[in-house]
């Protein structure tokens, strides 16, 4: 950098050019020039010395570009799904809260199970939405591969109509549905662990304090408010609110 730029910048430093393909060709000429111009210590210019020594053992030039690439390291979420630049994509559901490694590019995502390759899309600039691989879904949920607020309402359904009208409401509070999927869907697996009966009562009491999450029914259930009559909630028990911990929080 320095010879550039005692060679080449100082002696245009009071040359004024009008355009840029004039400026590159007095580059070019320069640079021509300091490569030709002999080196008192080598006896030789750069040319010489590149002709003589560097091009006969040149190898040839990858057939393909180098690859630049970025990582990250994140876990999978409940709905197999990792958030990568604002999109969601799907990796085996039985990976489901694992620690992974994500390497992007331009034009594909991959993800790393401990070095090994566990899943690979196309990347997708559509912020909030998601890129899933059927293959990838578990058994009860292939059926519903083509994802829809109409799909999904009919799914809250089958716990009952309170749980429906949540999923309803979380889809209509978010700019755009499919960013409110993942509620609905931990919504719906609550019912695996606390049955749907209690999901139904709890997204009852969501609905009433008007809360819209995943997180606010997952916290009535934890400390048991579905199964307290409506008025002692009402009167004595905390809200239902995803910034509240607890008292179990710290134990």
């Amino acid at each position: 950098m320095l010879i550039a730029q005692r060679w080449v910048l100082a002696k245009m430093r009071n040359q004024i050019f009008f355009s840029l393909d004039a400026l590159n060709e007095r580059i070019a000429e320069l640079v021509c020039e300091l490569n030709d111009r002999p080196m008192r210590v080598h006896g030789a210019s750069r040319r010489e010395l590149f002709e003589r020594l560097d091009k006969p053992v040149l190898g040839s030039l990858p057939e393909t570009r180098f690859v630049t690439s970025e990582w990250k390291t994140a876990r999978i979420n409940i709905d197999y799904h990792v958030e990568f630049d604002h999109h969601f994509y799907s990796v085996p559901s039985s990976l489901a809260r694992q620690e992974i490694d994500i390497r992007a590019t331009a034009a594909t995502v991959e993800i790393y199970l401990r070095g090994e390759r566990v899943a690979a899309h196309a990347r997708s600039a559509r912020r909030g939405l998601h890129t899933t691989v059927t293959e990838h879904m578990p058994k009860a949920h292939q059926a519903h591969a083509e994802w829809s607020p109409s799909r999904i309402l009919a799914w809250a359904a089958t716990l009952g109509p309170e749980t429906a009208k949540l999923a309803e409401a979380i889809l209509a509070t978010r700019p755009h549905p499919e960013q409110g999927y993942r509620s609905c869907l931990g919504i719906l697996r609550l019912s695996k662990k606390y049955g749907g009966d209690r999901v139904e009562i709890a997204c009852g009491r969501a609905m009433s304090v008007g809360a819209r999450s995943y997180r606010h029914v997952e916290s009535i259930l934890r400390h048991g408010l579905d199964r307290i009559a409506s008025t002692e909630v009402a009167g004595t028990a905390r809200p239902a609110h995803e910034n509240i911990r607890g008292p179990g929080y710290y134990h």
